[in-house]
Parts: structure tokens; C-alpha cells; sequence
């Protein structure tokens, strides 16, 4: 029996520490107010892909949306100034809300609790600016 639940319990830590599981609590005065009784449970996987697809932005928000499974993704530039990335955009687009097709590489980023989830990119290429074909 002992045996058991030693196994039982090594199981158990390797499907854990397998697991990317990120946990934050800020506790600043100003954030107390704001958001309180808020928590976040994000699933990480930092396994990079190639992903083809629309970039769409307009509002402020990215949005990337994939061809192969019609997943819509919000979108994160951790490496880079998006002030820039959004004159980029409005360069090669000319307008907001128009679609430029990309090839994005990256992870996904899942926000369990709000159903969300987020493309982490770590590089892109413009394919196609005239849109995508609609």
C-alpha cells in the first residue's frame, strides 16, 4: 500500500512541475480598490509556433486571427515599442480595422478564468498588404 501512494504522489509532483501555472497578487494601495477579489489563473506554454493569419488593429487593441483554425487571439508585443508597431500598421494599412496578412511566431498565453487568449509574439512578417482577400 505504501508503495501505492508513493507512486501516487511522485505522479503527482511530475504533473505539476510539469505544468507552466503563473500566479500574481499585487497588493498596492491603489490596485486594492480597483480590482478587488480579482484572480487570474494564466496557462503558458512556451513552446514557439508559426502562426498565419490576419493582423487586425484598431482602438488601441491587436488582434490576430488564424487561418488554418479560425482561432481570434488578442495580441502582445513584448519586444516591441508600440507606439511604433501601431505607425507601422497605420503605414501599411492606411486605415484601422483593415486586415494585413501575417506570419506571426510566437506562444499562446491562456486566461482560464476570463476565457481569454493571447498571442505572445516574438517576431512577425508582413505577407500580404492588400488585405486577406475578402
Amino acid at each position: 500500500m505504501k508503495i501505492k501512494i508513493d507512486i501516487s504522489f511522485f505522479t503527482c509532483i511530475i504533473f505539476f512541475s510539469s505544468c507552466s501555472i503563473q500566479m500574481e497578487f499585487d497588493t498596492g494601495k491603489e490596485n486594492i480598490k480597483a480590482i478587488s477579489n480579482k484572480l487570474e489563473i494564466i496557462l503558458e506554454s512556451k513552446n514557439e509556433t508559426t502562426y498565419k493569419g490576419c493582423w487586425v488593429y484598431g482602438e488601441g487593441q491587436h488582434i490576430f486571427k488564424d487561418e488554418t483554425t479560425l482561432a481570434e487571439y488578442n495580441l502582445e508585443f513584448p519586444n516591441e515599442n508600440m507606439k511604433e508597431l501601431r505607425k507601422l500598421y497605420l503605414a501599411v494599412c492606411e486605415m484601422e480595422y483593415f486586415p494585413l496578412e501575417c506570419a506571426m511566431t510566437g506562444h499562446i498565453k491562456k486566461y482560464v478564468l476570463a476565457n481569454q487568449e493571447t498571442l505572445v509574439v516574438s517576431d512577425f512578417e508582413i505577407l500580404y498588404i492588400q488585405g486577406c482577400g475578402e
